[in-house]
C-alpha cells in the first residue's frame, strides 16, 4: 500500500485532514511547511505580477461585491479543523495581495515528487493548497462559486498550464530525491499500477518512455502526467462482448447510485446526484431519470487518459465550463472536507462536484441495444480543470480507444446508465486498489 505525504505515520487528530484522491496530505504540517516555504520564496524573489494576475487583482478592487468576498475570506479563517488548532495561531495566506504574491511565485514551479519517508514536500495541487484556508469559509465559498471569479480562475490555470507543457517543467522529472523518476517516486508510481493485475512492471515495460532519454523522454511536466501506457498491461476486457462495460478511468471507487433523481439538492451532506445539473441542462439529460450512476475518483498516482466503455458512437462531446475551487460546508461552517468512513464507502466532495465542477460531458449510444444512450462525465477538481476530449460527435469508436484526457492530473469521473437498463457486478467502495483502465466493469443483461 502506497502511503503519499508520509500519511502513514501517526499524525495528531488537530493536524489531520483526510481528502479525496490524496492530492493534498492527511498531515496538516506537511502542507503547512511546504506553503511555508512557497511564501518565503516568494517574499525573497518579489516580482511584478504576470497579466493574468494583475488583471485578477483589479477585478478583486473593482468589484464591490468581489472585494468584499476576498477579504472577508480570509478574516474568518481559521475555520475548520486542524486550522482552528494550528499550534502557531498564524494565518499562513495575511489576505488576497499576499495570495497573489504567492501564485505569481508558483507559477515559475511544476509540482515535485514528495518522498513520504523524509516526509517532506508537496506531490498535490499547490494552488488549491494556497487556497484551502479561505476556500473553508463562508466568503471562501460564496467567491469560489461565483462566476465572474472561475472567468478569472480559468485564465489563471490556463496560464499555468501553458508553463506545464513548456520544457522548463520537465525539470521535476529526474532521478534525485525529489524527482518523480527518484528511487522513491518511480517505486511508488509503479505499485499504484501493479496494484490492479498484482504485476511487477517496471515503469519503462508499463509506459511509453526512453529511459535513456532525459527526463525518460518526456518534454514536459504535462507531457509526463498525461503519458501512455503499452497496450498489453492494460488489455480491454471482453473486445468482441458487448454485454461487457470497460472501465473508463484507472479510479477508484466512489460510490455507485440506483434510481437516481433528475433533480435533487447535491450540495447536501449526502450529496445524492443531480441527473440535470450533471449533464448541464442537456437535452438528453431527461433520458437518464431514474437512472444508474457510478463514480470513481482518480489519485495523483494514477494514469490520467480516459477509455471507451463500450462500442458505440459518439453522439455529443463538449466541455461545461463550471467551478474550480469550490468546496462544499456539508457539515456547516467548519468542516466541509472531513472524511466519514462508513457502510457506504467515502463521504467526500466528490458527488458535489459532478454539479458545479468544469467537466467534460459525452453521450455514447452503445451498439448494444441493452445499453443504448449512456453517458462518460470527466469532472475537473481545483487544478485538475483542464478536460481535453479526442473524440469527435458521430464517431464510432472502439470499446478500449481513448476518448480524452485531465491535463494535470485527474479528479473524478462518472458513468450513467438510463433507468430499466440492467447493468450489474460493479466493483463496490472499499477496495484500496485501482479498477483497471479497460478492465472489467460490469455486466449488461437483456
Amino acid at each position: 500500500m502506497v502511503h503519499q505525504h508520509g500519511d502513514h505515520h501517526d499524525i495528531p487528530d488537530e493536524h489531520h485532514v483526510s481528502r479525496a484522491g490524496a492530492w493534498l496530505p492527511a498531515d496538516h504540517r506537511i502542507q503547512s511547511g511546504w506553503l511555508g516555504g512557497q511564501i518565503e520564496e516568494a517574499r525573497q524573489n518579489p516580482k511584478e505580477l504576470v497579466p493574468c494576475l494583475k488583471e485578477f487583482k483589479e477585478f478583486i478592487e473593482g468589484n464591490p461585491r468581489i472585494y468584499m468576498y476576498f477579504n472577508a475570506m480570509f478574516d474568518e479563517v481559521p475555520v475548520k479543523k486542524p486550522y482552528n488548532k494550528d499550534p502557531t495561531g498564524r494565518k499562513q495566506i495575511r489576505n488576497y495581495k499576499h495570495m497573489l504574491e504567492v501564485l505569481n511565485h508558483t507559477f515559475t514551479t511544476a509540482p515535485t515528487w514528495t518522498d513520504a519517508a523524509a516526509n517532506v514536500g508537496m506531490v498535490g495541487v499547490p494552488m488549491c493548497a494556497i487556497f484551502d484556508y479561505p476556500m473553508g469559509t463562508a466568503s471562501g465559498y460564496a467567491a469560489f462559486l461565483d462566476p465572474e471569479v472561475n472567468v478569472h480562475l480559468k485564465k489563471i490555470l490556463n496560464e499555468w498550464g501553458k508553463f506545464l507543457q513548456s520544457p522548463k517543467s520537465a525539470e521535476v522529472l529526474k532521478e534525485h530525491k525529489q524527482g518523480w523518476f527518484g528511487p522513491v517516486g518511480k517505486q511508488d508510481m509503479m505499485m499504484v499500477a501493479n496494484a490492479p493485475y498484482t504485476t511487477s512492471h517496471a515503469f519503462e515495460d508499463f509506459f511509453h518512455c526512453d529511459p535513456k532519454a532525459k527526463h525518460h523522454g518526456y518534454k514536459s511536466w504535462d507531457d509526463f502526467f498525461t503519458r501512455r501506457f503499452k497496450d498489453e498491461v492494460r488489455p480491454v476486457a471482453s473486445p468482441d462482448d458487448d454485454s461487457v462495460i470497460a472501465n473508463a478511468c484507472e479510479s477508484k471507487v466512489f460510490n455507485v447510485a440506483h434510481d437516481v433523481k433528475l433533480r435533487d439538492k447535491f450540495w447536501i451532506k449526502g450529496q445524492p446526484y443531480s441527473i440535470l445539473d450533471m449533464l448541464a441542462h442537456d437535452s438528453l439529460a431527461e433520458q437518464f431519470a431514474q437512472g444508474t450512476v457510478y463514480q470513481a475518483f482518480l489519485s495523483a498516482l494514477s494514469y490520467h487518459r480516459w477509455h471507451m466503455p463500450v462500442n458505440g458512437t459518439i453522439k455529443k462531446a463538449y466541455v461545461q465550463d463550471g467551478t474550480y475551487f469550490s468546496e462544499p460546508l456539508f457539515e456547516g461552517l467548519g468542516d466541509p472536507s472531513v472524511r466519514e468512513i462508513d457502510a457506504g464507502g467515502i463521504s467526500v466532495g466528490q458527488g458535489y462536484l459532478t454539479a458545479l465542477a468544469t467537466r467534460a460531458i459525452i453521450f455514447i449510444e452503445a451498439d448494444n441495444k441493452d445499453i443504448g444512450l449512456m453517458a462518460f462525465i470527466g469532472i475537473g477538481m481545483d487544478e485538475v480543470s483542464t478536460c481535453d476530449i479526442t473524440v469527435k460527435e458521430g464517431q464510432h469508436v472502439k470499446k478500449g480507444e481513448q476518448t480524452g484526457m485531465f491535463h494535470f492530473g485527474g479528479s473524478s469521473h462518472c458513468l450513467l446508465f438510463r433507468q430499466g437498463v440492467k447493468v450489474e457486478g460493479f466493483p463496490q467502495p472499499g477496495r484500496s486498489e485501482n479498477v483497471p483502465v479497460r478492465g472489467h466493469l460490469a455486466n449488461v443483461s437483456a
